[in-house]
């Protein structure tokens, strides 16, 4: 057999297992949605475990077999080379389009050329929000834009804080005052058109239900009063993608 015919029968077979595969993931999709009517599944596909299939929810991950008849709930690890396989496809999942976020309902803030963004929805009340405060303090080239989001259920006063600093006539330095110094605006009004209603909302719909929380420029999320180092391990990360 010549080198031409034997490529060309590599390939033919390559071709015949690629269509078998996509016929038994197909074959799983069809089962279980058979079998769970009410849940979508947004994709299924073979697993790093061969017989396994990697199951896609929403935002959710599971693993079954070719019968669909057992699912598995959890994280799935390549212990040889560290990596938390399922960690990884969430955070592809949990990316959100940071095009779509309406800027001017955010405090925004430029430090130094202001090239990097962030963005942050924080609770005027929340202390781990006051905590990242003062790490975003420390940041250069970097533009935040702040969602405030008060959590009535957690903080009931925080609504009309969230009002009085998007009222105030400098609300970078409001924010800043009342966050990093205790000082609640006394100035002003809280009854000004304001975006309060709207984050609330938004971060809804994003499933941010938690502050503080961190949204990079390539969408990716990150929850809590992470240090200064952290954020800009990320931001560096996020510039290499």
């Amino acid at each position: 057999m010549t080198s031409q015919r034997m490529i060309s029968a590599i390939a033919v077979l390559l071709m015949a297992f690629s269509v078998k595969a996509n016929d038994v993931t197909a074959e799983v999709k069809h089962r279980l949605q058979t079998l769970y009517p009410a849940t979508e599944f947004t994709r299924v596909q073979p697993s790093h475990i061969e017989g396994v299939y990697e199951v896609v929810m929403g935002k959710n991950i599971a693993y079954t077999d070719p019968s669909a008849r057992y699912l598995i709930f959890g994280h799935l690890f390549d212990m040889a080379e560290q990596r938390d396989l399922t960690a990884e496809v969430l955070e592809t999942l949990n990316r959100i389009d940071v095009s779509s976020l309406p800027l001017d309902d955010a405090i925004k803030v430029i430090r130094g050329r202001g090239k990097r963004r962030l963005f942050v929805f924080s609770d005027p009340d929340c202390p781990y929000c006051r905590k990242l405060e003062s790490e975003l303090s420390i940041l250069d080239d970097v533009t935040i834009y702040t969602y405030l989001y008060p959590i009535k259920e957690l903080h009931p006063q925080a609504a009309q804080k969230a009002r009085l600093v998007w009222c105030a006539q400098d609300r970078s330095t409001a924010w800043n005052d009342l966050m990093i110094k205790g000082q609640i605006p006394q100035t002003g009004t809280d009854d000004c058109q304001n975006p309060i209603n709207n984050n609330v909302a938004l971060a809804r719909s994003l499933g941010i239900d938690a502050t503080p929380t961190l949204i990079l420029g390539d969408g990716s999320m990150v929850q809590g009063a992470i240090a200064a180092s952290e954020i800009e391990a990320l931001l560096a990360k996020g510039a290499q993608e």
